[in-house]
Parts: C-alpha cells; structure tokens; sequence
C-alpha cells in the first residue's frame, strides 16, 4: 500500500490553468468569495494523485472527529505495526487482533469501520483509483457510504483530496457550514440543504470554494 509519506500533490482540476480557471469563475460568482480569495491568497488545495480508494478512506477513518497532530500519531502507529510502508493491507487488517488497534490508539468503534473497509476492499466493493474515474460523485457515494462507518463527509474528502473531483461542496462538515456564516455575517450557521442551495453559482469549482470556506474558519481564530 501507499506510503502516504510519498504524496505527490497536485491541485485540483489538474493543472494550474486549471486552476485559475477555478479562481477566475469563483471571483466573478461571487463578490464576498472573491473578497476572501485576495485575503488568504493562491489556494493550495493539494491532491494526493497516487493513494488507492481504500488508503484514503483508512486514513479519513483515522482524522474523524480527532485534531491533526493526534490524528496523524495514531495512525502512523497503527502503520508502524504492519509490514510495509503505508496503509496496511486488507487481509493483514482483517488478521489483526484488536490488540494492534488498541495501541495504535483506535476506539473500538473505528476498529469495526476499519475492519469493515478492509472485507469490503476484500470483496471489490472499494473501487480502485482507476475504476473510481469512471464513475461520478454521486455513484461513489451511493456505493461507498453502505459500508459500515462510511458516511457521506468521508466519501466527499476523498472524492476532493484524493480522486481531485473540482465540484464537492460538503455541506454536513461544521467547517464549511462555519466558514459560510462568517462570508455572509450570518447570525447563525445555514443548513446542508440551504447552503448547497446558496452556492450553486459555485459550481463547477465548489472543491475550490470549499478550500476557501475552511480557510475562513482558521483566519476568524487567528483574531
């Protein structure tokens, strides 16, 4: 598997005309993104172009609901306790014992999701990054989000920094809702059907936009 330490990021939409493409379409879209735009500067949305499907939904499982730096111990040691760099092998998760996900620091919940995305890639139901270009955002999803802890926020970050699609906005991640409310001054977070509704005008570059709306967030506690 992968070692996620080898990235080779790229940004999305494949090309860097491709993305001021993305920047040029937002700014005229939308007057408060464009503002946002020149305050935080050239987006560096970076997407892994070689992780597997199932690497990257590994990986989301570990980040869940945890800070980075914790999030990035755990799972280099849940790693270290394989052989072989990287995301360790379907077969070798299903072979461990809940020991090895103890360490690592895993609660017993995300063991279960982990070893449910591991017999899932066992039977094919995880497709590879080559069978995933065929398919469109909302096949993945419908495909991926049945498999035990997979929710719809996991299949978008890696339908944004893995797979490089440029028109995910996930509208459930507190961030994006959070960042939303700040560009409009709103007294209160908007609701997932609502916002994507406000910012269809963003499409085709929404992954861009929601970079942005993140952003947003990090500025507003630098203050």
């Amino acid at each position: 598997m992968l070692a996620f330490a080898s990235w080779r990021p790229g940004p999305v939409g494949g090309t860097l005309a491709g993305m001021r493409a993305a920047l040029a379409h937002l700014r005229q879209a939308d007057p408060a993104l464009a503002e946002l735009i020149a305050r935080v500067g050239p987006c560096r949305l970076e997407v892994n172009r070689q992780a597997q499907p199932y690497d990257a939904l590994v990986r989301a499982v570990a980040y869940q609901q945890i800070h980075g730096a914790a999030a990035r111990a755990i799972f280099s040691r849940f790693c270290a306790a394989f052989p072989g760099p990287g995301t360790p092998a379907p077969a070798e998760v299903l072979a461990a014992g809940p020991e090895v996900f103890r360490a690592a620091g895993f609660s017993a919940r995300k063991e279960i999701t982990i070893r449910a995305l591991a017999a899932a890639a066992v039977e094919g139901a995880i497709p590879s990054r080559r069978a995933a270009a065929r398919l469109s955002d909302a096949a993945l999803i419908e495909r991926l989000v049945p498999i035990h802890g997979i929710g719809r926020w996991s299949v978008e970050m890696l339908l944004i920094f893995t797979l490089g699609r440029p028109d995910v906005l996930p509208v459930d991640d507190w961030g994006i809702r959070e960042g939303y409310r700040l560009l409009r001054d709103l007294p209160e977070q908007p609701r997932p059907r609502a916002l994507a509704e406000a910012t269809a005008a963003w499409s085709p570059w929404r992954s861009v936009a929601s970079w942005y709306l993140w952003r947003a967030v990090e500025f507003a506690r630098k203050r």
